[in-house]
């Protein structure tokens, strides 16, 4: 073998042990500092020509062939996995493998997801009843007094030690199926926000009649135990939770969850809709009036969901579109839009004339165009109108456009004092099946421009239609405060309550929604991990294409120590997550509800995106019926395209299942024990056993999966046996051993701890805050999944991410079983040792003694990796490095060591660079993104900020509490204040926001043995030698250390660069309409509605003396 070097090489030296060795502690490979003139001479005799260092192949590879037989040797004595590959070698002749079917998977998945979201719905249709019959029969009393429980305000006492008004003594205890929250399964209970006054007879009326929802959602919860939270939110306000709960307020002190905000409570109420928001920014709506105007488009969007459109037009002397881009159409209302528009309507100023006239044109024309090319929501359309003042006249508009249908109604909002033109902008509402309101504070917004769902809602009350509703994925951080609760995905089903009383039908009383919670993690359980095989995975999304599940999804990002959601968590695209299909014909499908099949070649990451795989993925996918989700799973060939299963006595199985070495997958379900509350304290193995020895026969357990665990128990029992066998062995175990293990298909795991707890190194493998080790909901081990990608027999090493620099190193390969022609995997084995066990057997190895014959040879000789002129490298099949004389570099990418030697092996094709995307990254905010530098320049801009960002904070104040409410001390007795720094105030490279990322992966290509290159680096030539290591996925590599080429070649990185897209491309994206299939019913038109309940009635507005009393009383309450 001859080095690709140039020809002519014929000077040859011998250096001696002492000058060509690397001295210890002396010299570092990279930043040395300038060495004595004594080495400098010595290091010149080293053999050289032409300047060029000689390293010999032969002797690189004697090292690679040395150093696999001695890691081989280490791995499979301490794994056992020629013991295990054996166990299962003996019972192929009694195991059934089996074909997976993916049609007939998808379809029971579907049926049992049906079957359980079936349940949900007939337990909100009871509450739906009872509470509709219970206000049929009530009588309201303006008088009526009526002491129920306040969720903010139970077992809690006066100074005196008398329980407060509303309060009283409420029994609660942890509750392992809801979380360990504190809750009374008894009985429910009422929260009211802090801007609603908790005795106001509406609210007292409410409460009492929906007293009698108490025992339907016991009767739910008695028939249903997978059952979490039911509730009533009222159209007053309040909430009835059921179980009732302690609530805690925010930091502030306060209470902002208001029921009528949520998504269950709004898609509920109303149908789909087109919203055209009209703002006012002429001259006149300067200052507060141009505040509360931006907070009242800000809570109409909150109003909209993924099944509604938008776009916002600003008037004053001409028509602009906030959103240029969105000229002339509607967009999706996802929360990615509507966060959108929120960050440009901050940023509107006023100016000039107002001239509404020429906005309601353009906003008949957008409506109208979307209803005659079939955009939009092809429901309810509207128009909401925010200005201070109508002083045109505008009835030719609505003749030309609107007249005599009135398909689409107008909401006006006359904000400001002023009420010279109250009457004609109650006028356009009116005359449009709409509704106006006045909003004269901050404090008037929230009610205000709830109206307008009462009123979109009228034709379905008065038809009295039922439509059941699901959301999208939610967390619901605001009504829980517990990390663990507020951070789970769920979606909810909701109902509506409808007033039947007959005096008030044709006003289309919404009363309010019913609903329950569904934890979309135990929705998920219905499709087993162990079905679906290594890499397989099921998924669910929405009519809109949404990911509402799916093991790719990651929904939260860490913002210093704390993990919050992402800003468009629930708005991921499944062509954002299933990128490889272009064409988005597995989307396209899916959301129209088809069932069906696909195969695609796909890309994918393991180990946090750092490695990738190649996979052939086969899609099965079904609709979920009387739901608006779609259902995936995804079998990959060789992987999950067969499944084998054994049988063999429970006693037997029992027995081994028995052994201290053994665990479960606590994450999967193979017995069901949430359903009953004795059961709930459970351990997935404890409810196996119980089951199994008959204790509790009535257990609901997956028989295929138990059967299959019992098989494994058997098959892996000598494990135990060959294990312990070693640690007693008189030999004893080589220092750095330090666990065995293995995994199967069933979730079944053991383990063997060589070392003691106090002398491992790495104290949290394989235990359950080790979600990447183990068996979870959402995937096999890591250690399992790769060495899956290896032929059995041939162990896999890699170095796992590290939180502290104690470095360890994992060692794993497959088992398989085969019958006729049909493999499957059965498992894994491995062992997990201390870095520093491979490093002493690697340096041992690569190093030529001192006394070598080096006569007649034309390589450096005596070639040692302890040379000061060779660097020498343990790398991975993906570039990371195992082994280097800088120990900082173990788990690094190799890349970013030596950018000139990983570039030539990506030129040379022995590792290949591949590209992959994440849709879902957040990015720190680019500075183009904010505002101008410009106004850093000026001293008045900074007063001025400082100032807005007083009187905002100081305006949200008096929105977060209502003024009225305090009079009554139970709305401020615990209240702290609310002012707080908003984010805006950090800077602004801190901030992280919703970006593309590209970012490379690498993969070795196995058929290249080995290599050897001559790099130019200026004055310098570097020579490096690769060679693969054998029967692993491991390469040796010597490099020469002593020319530097960073100049020439920078490193190379891994870190994702944010894809950026020019303001064209990005407009097309925004403004694309992916396929999506509408809802079912729509209610958009009832004859018998009574459309002159438009709004207008007397609006209680705070003089200023009255404002001065308030807080005047407050301060001295305060004292």
């Amino acid at each position: 073998m001859q080095p690709a070097t140039a020809a002519g090489m014929k000077c040859r030296c011998w250096p001696s042990a002492g000058y060509g060795s690397k001295l210890e502690g002396s010299v570092r490979r990279r930043g040395r500092p300038t060495l004595p003139l004594w080495i400098i001479l010595t290091s010149s005799l080293c053999l050289m020509v032409d300047g060029q260092m000689k390293i010999s192949p032969e002797t690189v590879q004697q090292w690679a062939e040395s150093f696999g037989k001695e890691i081989a040797g280490l791995s499979a004595r301490y794994s056992g996995a020629k013991l295990l590959q054996k166990k299962y070698k003996d019972v192929e002749g009694v195991v059934k493998m089996e074909e997976v079917n993916g049609d007939e998977l998808a379809k029971a998945f579907a049926e049992e997801m049906e079957e359980m979201l079936g349940r949900k719905m007939k337990s909100v249709k009871r509450l739906a009843e009872a509470a509709e019959d219970a206000d049929l029969y009530h009588e309201y009393n303006e008088t009526m007094e009526f002491n129920y429980f306040n969720s903010m305000l139970i077992n809690k006492v006066d100074e005196d030690g008398k329980q407060v008004p509303l309060g009283g003594e409420f029994a609660l205890e942890g509750n392992e199926h809801f979380s360990k929250t504190r809750v009374n399964t008894q009985q429910s209970n009422i929260q009211v926000p802090t801007n609603v006054y908790n005795k106001d007879p509406d609210i007292v009326n409410g409460v009492y009649m929906s007293e009698v929802l108490d025992d339907v959602f016991i009767d739910n919860f008695q028939k249903d135990a997978t059952l979490t939270w039911q509730y009533f939110g009222s159209s007053t306000g309040f909430f009835r939770l059921y179980p009732g709960i302690q609530w805690t307020p925010d930091d502030n002190g306060v209470v902002t969850f208001d029921c009528r905000n949520r998504n269950w409570y709004i898609q509920a109420a109303t149908s789909p809709k087109d919203v055209i928001i009209v703002v006012d920014v002429s001259g006149s709506m300067k200052g507060l009036r141009l505040t509360i105007a931006k907070h009242t488009i800000n809570t109409i969007l909150d109003t909209l969901g993924e099944n509604d459109f938008v776009n916002v037009i600003a008037y004053s002397d001409y028509v602009r579109y906030v959103e240029p881009c969105f000229k002339g159409t509607l967009v999706q209302a996802d929360l990615d839009n509507r966060e959108h528009f929120k960050l440009l309507i901050d940023q509107l100023h006023v100016k000039g004339e107002g001239r509404v006239k020429k906005a309601m044109k353009e906003s008949f024309k957008i409506l109208n165009e979307a209803a005659a090319t079939g955009q939009g929501s092809l429901c309810n359309q509207a128009i909401m109108l925010i200005t201070d003042g109508a002083m045109e006249d505008f009835q030719d508009v609505f003749e030309e456009f609107n007249w005599p249908e009135r398909r689409v109604r107008v909401f006006t909002y006359l904000i400001g004092r002023e009420m010279t033109f109250a009457e004609n902008v109650k006028w356009i509402a009116c005359n449009n099946k709409g509704y106006y309101t006045h909003i004269s504070t901050l404090a008037d917004v929230q009610e205000n421009v709830m109206e307008y769902l009462h009123v979109l809602s009228r034709p379905m009350v008065i038809n009295h239609d039922h439509d059941i509703i699901w959301t999208e994925a939610y967390m619901d951080s605001v009504l829980f405060n517990t990390q663990a609760q507020s951070l789970l995905l769920m979606t909810s089903v909701a109902m509506p309550v409808f007033s039947k009383k007959k005096e008030t039908l044709s006003h289309g009383i919404l009363l309010g929604v019913v609903g329950t919670d569904v934890a979309l993690r135990e929705l998920m359980r219905l499709a087993p991990r162990y079905k679906l095989g290594i890499h397989g995975y099921a998924f669910l999304i929405t009519n809109n294409g949404y990911i509402l599940s799916h093991p790719d999804l990651r929904p939260l990002y860490k913002e210093g120590k704390k993990l919050k959601p992402k800003p468009n968590y629930n708005s991921v695209d499944l062509a954002e997550v299933e990128w490889e299909d272009t064409e988005e014909i597995l989307r396209t499908a899916m959301v129209k509800g088809e069932t069906g099949t696909l195969s695609l070649d796909v890309k994918t990451s393991v180990d946090k995106g750092r490695r990738v795989m190649f996979l052939q993925n086969d899609y099965f996918y079904t609709i979920i019926n009387e739901t608006p989700f779609s259902l995936g799973i995804v079998l990959t060939r060789g992987y999950g395209e067969f499944i084998f299963t054994g049988n063999v006595s429970v006693e037997e199985g029992l027995h081994d299942l028995r052994t201290p070495d053994l665990t479960i997958a606590n994450e999967w379900t193979y017995c069901e024990t949430d359903i009953d509350p004795a059961h709930r304290k459970l351990s997935q193995l404890q409810a196996v056993e119980l089951y199994l020895t008959g204790k509790e026969p009535d257990l609901d357990c997956d028989i295929p999966l138990l059967q299959q665990t019992l098989f494994d128990a058997v098959v892996t029992a000598p494990m135990e046996a060959y294990w312990t066998a070693l640690m007693l062995n008189v030999t004893g175990i080589d220092e750095g051993v330090e666990t065995a293990f293995l995994g199967t298909r069933s979730g079944l795991m053991r383990f063997q701890r060589y070392t003691g707890i106090e002398k491992q190194v790495a104290k949290s493998f394989l235990t359950s805050t080790d979600k990447e080790n183990i068996f979870t909901l959402d995937h096999f081990p890591l250690w399992y999944r790769r060495a899956a990608e290896s032929p059995a027999g041939r162990f896999l090493y890699y170095v796992p991410r590290q939180e502290t620099r104690v470095m360890t190193v994992i060692a794993a390969t497959s088992v398989t079983v085969t019958v006729g022609k049909r493999t499957a995997v059965a498992g894994a084995v491995g062992v997990q040792m201390t870095l520093q066990l491979l490093e002493s057997r690697f340096w041992a190895i690569a190093a030529q003694p001192n006394d070598t014959d080096c006569s007649g040879i034309d390589w450096l000789c005596p070639l040692r990796c302890d040379r000061i002129d060779i660097d020498c490298y343990v790398i991975d099949n993906n570039g990371f490095v195992l082994i280097s004389e800088q120990r900082n570099d173990a788990g690094r990418f190799y890349g970013e060591i030596d950018g000139s030697v990983m570039t030539t092996l990506i030129e040379m094709g022995m590792f290949k660079r591949v590209s992959l995307f994440d849709y879902q990254a957040m990015c720190k905010m680019s500075s183009h993104s904010v505002n101008s530098a410009r106004h850093l320049l000026s001293p008045f801009y900074g007063l001025a900020s400082a100032l807005k960002w007083f009187l905002s904070n100081f305006l949200l104040f008096l929105l977060e509490f209502n003024i009225c409410g305090f009079w009554h001390t139970e709305h401020f007795a615990d209240a702290k204040p609310s002012f707080s720094v908003s984010s805006s105030h950090k800077k602004k490279g801190d901030i992280l926001q919703p970006c593309d990322t590209e970012y490379p992966s690498f993969l070795y290509e196995p058929s290249i043995k080995e290599t050897n290159s001559i790099i130019k680096c200026g004055r310098c030539q570097k020579m490096f030698v690769v060679q693969q290591i054998p029967e692993s996925n491991l390469l040796m590599l010597v490099v020469q250390g002593d020319c530097d080429c960073s100049r020439q070649y920078p490193p190379i990185t891994m870190e994702p660069q944010e894809v950026k897209y020019n303001a064209s491309v990005k407009c097309d994206r925004m403004r694309s309409q992916k396929i999506r299939r509408r809802p079912e019913s729509c209610h958009a038109y009832h004859p018998q509605e009574n459309a002159g309940d438009c709004g207008g009635a007397g609006v209680v507005s705070l003089s200023a003396s009255v404002f001065l009393v308030c807080l005047s009383f407050s301060a001295l309450v305060s004292r």
